[in-house]
């Protein structure tokens, strides 16, 4: 039976691959006859140039931006930025998963803005959703081969503790059909790192 309505928002900065990762979560569902709507929101450039992909999934979406408190999945490939986009979108029910390696924008690293730490990212995390996962993703991406293979790392890891609506297999089809070529073995090493960190964690 096909999932009426699935929300996913993966949240970072410019150049860590979030719109690419959105594009492979909505390759794995069209493969399986969904329905799928893909947006952005970018941030203010002093922020970094934060981007935050919507992936709406389902029989019964139509909008590409995902409601607000409609979130189902949250995919944080920056902590801070996850939270930005968490105050606005997590629903009680839904699940974070967030990096923990930290990308600090220009006003903080001029020192008129401060930067919370990883225990308050996640405190409040906990107070908008059902779970937090927090995960040093950069550190795995580094360990299958590049660290630009974080976003990759990251759909692993959401598709260890979030039932997806459609099969793993799928989305690793959509991955290696998205990635650089030559690069494949080192982007699916990298999904599978991902994978297991948190699956061992779910046990």
């Amino acid at each position: 039976m096909k999932v009426e309505e699935f929300n996913l928002i993966i949240a970072g900065v410019g150049g860590q691959g979030s719109v690419l990762a959105s594009r492979m979560v909505a390759d794995a569902a069209i493969m399986e006859g969904y329905k799928v709507r893909v947006g952005e929101t970018f941030g203010a450039a002093q922020r970094g140039g934060a981007v935050a992909s919507h992936v709406r999934i389902g029989t019964k979406v139509y909008g590409p931006l995902v409601p607000e408190d409609g979130l189902d999945a949250l995919v944080g490939l920056e902590p801070l930025e996850a939270l930005i986009v968490g105050v606005k979108y997590l629903s009680p029910q839904a699940v974070a998963i967030v990096n923990t390696r930290r990308w600090f924008p220009v006003d903080v690293n001029v020192g008129r803005a401060k930067y919370p730490s990883l225990e308050e990212i996640e405190d409040s995390l906990k107070k908008l959703c059902n779970k937090v996962i927090m995960i040093d993703a950069t550190k795995i991406a580094e360990e299958a081969g590049s660290a630009r293979s974080l976003n990759v790392v990251m759909l692993g890891s959401l598709a260890a503790v979030v039932k997806l609506p459609f099969k793993l297999e799928s989305l690793k089809k959509a991955i290696m059909g998205r990635v650089p070529k030559g690069t494949e073995e080192l982007n699916l090493k990298a999904f599978e790192l991902g994978y297991e960190a948190l699956r061992k964690e779910q046990k």
